[in-house]
């Protein structure tokens, strides 16, 4: 159990409130977040989803008028608390939950000053705001994650710009499956491609010592380093031992009674 003391800071109008649970039990193998704030215009509707769970879950709502149509007045008043609790120096890490890449250049400040930033998003995300993170999860592997079917929504004057003042309703399909390859999101395929067999391999050849076996968390921090989103639930694995039994590409041994002692090597042949 880690006793790192985490700020989160969630842009409420770029996440659903369904993956508030699995976020907050996600963020509780990382540290404790003494701060827990949400940004958003509160007196329009799109919020109301997050109003229920706020009190529950001792989150405090930031309230940000849009200044103009089509800007995004949150983003700004999200960055300036950041830059405000890194400079108090007591946290060591900041949880970043949106999809929104603008964040990316908040993301390697925090990181300038030696804090780890864990980012969070859809499989939509940008790959320069995954980047910038030292972790990156997608909310869809989160428990309590639920997928969310079409609906229809309410696209009012600050969302429609060029539309008329009338607000005007066109149905909106959530994604959470697969990610266009080139906004840079995984997908949770389930098994191992190409791609993921080369990070795993070159992770274990650069953590391995002289007989070639390395210990399984030393190749996951190397993993992390190479792909900040990599992480053995996008494949359907929930741990990362799991998936290097699973790999095909190497051997697992498991040494000790309570404490199992993790290592592999690679395959020969």
């Amino acid at each position: 159990m880690t006793s790192d003391t985490l700020a989160l800071l969630i842009d409420g109008d770029n996440v659903s409130p369904r993956i508030i649970s699995g976020l907050l039990a996600e963020i509780a193998n990382y540290g404790t977040a003494s701060v827990k704030r949400i940004y958003g215009d509160w007196t329009k509707p799109n919020l109301n989803g997050w109003k229920e769970c706020l009190l529950e879950h001792s989150i405090q709502p930031i309230q940000q008028f849009a200044y103009s149509k089509g800007k995004n007045a949150t983003d700004g008043a999200m960055i300036i608390d950041a830059m405000d609790l890194l400079y108090t120096g007591r946290f060591s890490g900041f949880c970043i939950v949106s999809s929104d890449s603008d964040f990316a250049r908040l993301a390697s400040r925090i990181r300038e000053q030696g804090i780890t930033v864990y980012g969070f998003g859809e499989r939509k995300t940008l790959r320069p705001f995954i980047t910038a993170c030292d972790k990156f999860i997608y909310v869809d592997v989160l428990g309590d994650a639920v997928e969310e079917p079409p609906q229809t929504t309410q696209i009012t004057p600050e969302k429609a710009v060029g539309e008329s003042a009338e607000a005007v309703a066109v149905p909106v399909k959530i994604e959470t499956e697969k990610a266009d390859p080139a906004q840079g999101g995984a997908a949770a395929s389930g098994r191992l491609d190409e791609a993921a067999l080369s990070m795993l391999q070159k992770a274990v050849e650069a953590s391995a010592d002289e007989d070639g076996r390395a210990h399984l968390g030393r190749v996951g921090d190397h993993l992390a380093k190479q792909s900040p989103d990599f992480d053995a639930r996008n494949y359907g694995y929930k741990r990362l031992s799991d998936l290097a039994d699973a790999s095909g590409i190497l051997e697992v041994e498991r040494t000790g009674d309570q404490t199992k002692v993790v290592t592999v090597r690679l395959k020969k042949g």
